[in-house]
């Protein structure tokens, strides 16, 4: 990382050197002793929880603003879905036909890529949750046609390495769940869904509330296998109970190709954010 600093003062990095060299007395060796900022078990602390959220939001915000990245094409989906090559291997036949996916998804991250490297190449940045599956294949997509991409990791309980095609230097981990979904939508102009499981619906039904809620301005939000998504969630079904409006079914559309997809955001109207949400009183705002 450049260092653009301008001062005559020493910085926090010589001052790491020259601590680590002093000699070792009683005094030096004492936990007190060591530099705050450098101090791994005092950062970890509860009560320094509120300046760990501040890290993860602010190092990913520097290192995408140094690749001068601008926006991003989001896309969610299944970890557990295979490649079509690796079908035989997945757990339930249902699966393996989900593999199809996997193609769509690398076929939309590379068209996406192409375009994006047309125009400059600093907006819609594929960005995915760096793991396999569906991530996977938008970071494979994005690699092939010879573009960058994102994968915004989560440190899991069981070891989890991020896929091989997310770009290096735009590779992280978090530690907090929410810092990590603030990135994904912080810079989105499209969200793209495919089938998956409990993290792909949370990530999905999050952004639709914000959308929904005009906390986030509308961008296309494509859920891609129509047969899957109206098998899983009974839509119709929200709306007619009054839970949400029809008007809110209109925040998604379904598409089975990368090249619907593509179309649709190719002629993506910007929209303003909600102002009111539609078959709510304003009884109902309490």
């Amino acid at each position: 990382m450049k260092d653009d600093r301008q001062s005559s003062l020493r910085d926090a990095r010589e001052d790491i050197s020259t601590a680590s060299d002093v000699p070792r007395t009683p005094q030096t060796e004492s936990p007190a002793y060591r530099l705050a900022f450098a101090d791994d078990e005092f950062l970890c602390r509860d009560e320094l929880r509120p300046v760990r959220l501040q890290l993860e939001l602010l190092k990913v915000q520097m290192m995408l603003e140094e690749k001068q990245i601008e926006s991003t094409i989001v896309l969610f989906g299944g970890a557990r879905i295979p490649s079509p090559e690796e079908k035989d291997k997945a757990r339930t036949p249902r699966l393996a036909e989900l593999s199809s996916f996997y193609e769509e998804a690398r076929t939309f991250a590379r068209v996406m890529t192409e375009k994006s490297l047309a125009d400059g190449g600093h907006e819609n940045i594929i960005c995915t949750g760096g793991g396999p599956g569906v991530m996977e294949a938008g970071n494979r997509g994005a690699q092939e046609a010879g573009g960058m991409s994102i994968g915004l990791s989560i440190v899991l309980p069981h070891e989890q390495a991020p896929n091989e095609y997310v770009t290096p230097e735009l590779s992280f981990n978090f530690h907090y769940f929410a810092i990590r979904k603030m990135h994904f939508l912080m810079r989105a102009r499209a969200i793209c869904i495919f089938p998956g499981g409990f993290g792909t619906m949370d990530e999905m039904f999050e952004a639709l509330t914000l959308i929904q809620t005009g906390r986030m301005e509308q961008v296309p939000f494509l859920l891609f296998g129509k047969s899957f998504w109206e098998e899983v969630v009974n839509w119709q079904a929200l709306a007619e109970s009054g839970t949400i409006s029809d008007e809110d079914l209109k925040l998604f559309r379904f598409v089975d190709s990368a090249a619907e997809a593509v179309e649709i955001i190719e002629a993506w109207k910007p929209l303003p954010k909600r102002t009111e949400i539609p078959g709510r009183a304003d009884k109902d705002r309490g």
